[in-house]
């Protein structure tokens, strides 16, 4: 009876103390709905600014396929004072210049991230880790004046006909990549669970035995992002392949030595051609159209990526890795 009692009495003094608190909980709950809400919009934003980018690039770019034939679109010869588009010339130029890059940087930024990550003393990481993310923030077009002003003489002198060739933009482009390549690989190396060191050494394996075949492939899915946006970095670079590349569109035949002879990217014909001819004209639709295609080319990239993340991702909860 006496707790029936209790009970009713502290109906009322329940009710009391929360009215006093929905006063305070008002603002959290309005403050929570305006942060979701703001947090979704910039996501839709986000993903309605790359498709009014893909939709601007496609009017644009797409008399360019409308109007030129593809066997002369992608042929051998670009010079459009004569009206020839051949767009095989870019399209080698960025390929050769990227997989200069790629080669050089993805490696030493693999070793260097594993090397922080793994091996390196704490007082060498505090030092080593601000240093590279200092490199980043270094301009495109400092690089490219670097390398114009001291790197291409000192590959002419080598013995390349010319200082200014491919092999130039890739060691400036793999400069630019190496900290984004060394800083998401570390993260990757760094989000491996403590546990899975401590059992392999545990089982008798050494440091570099644990390093290799626990914590590389259990990071697998972030080193492969870390590539792939190293590769990003380097395809979509701009100024400072202009500068040191040579910007002749010519293809370089196929061997060691097509690394030492110049070339044109397409993103560096973009940027040297457009502000020189009229809109409208198609010129500047197969300008667009360079566009288009280094952005599938990116996409494709990309989504090879995911799918080899995702069908190691799942062989390995197959129990196939």
């Amino acid at each position: 009876m006496n707790a029936t009692q209790t009970k009713v009495r502290s109906t009322p003094e329940a009710r009391r103390r929360l009215v006093i608190k929905l006063p305070k909980l008002l603002p959290q709950v309005s403050t929570e709905f305006l942060v979701e809400r703001l947090i979704g919009f910039a996501g839709i934003s986000t993903i309605l600014i790359v498709v009014l980018i893909f939709f601007f690039l496609i009017r644009e770019g797409l008399p360019t396929f409308l109007d030129i034939p593809l066997r002369e679109l992608f042929g051998s010869i670009w010079y459009p004072n004569e009206g020839h588009f051949g767009l095989w010339p870019l399209i080698t130029g960025s390929l050769v210049v990227t997989l200069g890059a790629v080669l050089i940087a993805v490696p030493l930024g693999l070793m260097t991230a594993i090397y922080l990550g793994e091996f390196a003393p704490q007082w060498q990481r505090e030092i080593l880790k601000p240093l590279i993310e200092i490199l980043a923030g270094i301009p495109s077009i400092v690089l490219g004046f670097l390398g114009w002003v001291i790197l291409a003489p000192i590959i002419q002198k080598l013995g390349a006909p010319t200082g200014l060739t491919a092999f130039t933009g890739s060691l400036i482009l793999a400069y630019m990549a190496l900290p984004a390549v060394i800083s998401i690989s570390e993260d990757a190396l760094y989000a491996v669970p403590k546990e899975f060191r401590d059992s392999a050494l545990a089982l008798g394996a050494t440091q570099w035995q644990t390093t290799w075949r626990v914590v590389l492939p259990a990071a697998r899915s972030g080193l492969v992002m870390a590539v792939m946006l190293g590769i990003g970095r380097a395809i979509g670079e701009t100024m400072a392949v202009m500068m040191v590349t040579g910007n002749a569109a010519n293809i370089p035949s196929l061997g060691p030595g097509m690394f030492f002879e110049p070339v044109r990217t397409m993103t560096a014909t973009i940027a040297a051609e457009m502000g020189e001819v009229a809109r409208g004209t198609l010129h500047y639709n197969v300008l667009f159209g360079i566009g288009i295609v280094l952005f599938v080319m990116t996409f494709a990239l990309n989504s090879l990526a995911g799918r080899l993340v995702g069908s190691q991702a799942a062989r390995r909860r197959k129990g196939q890795l």
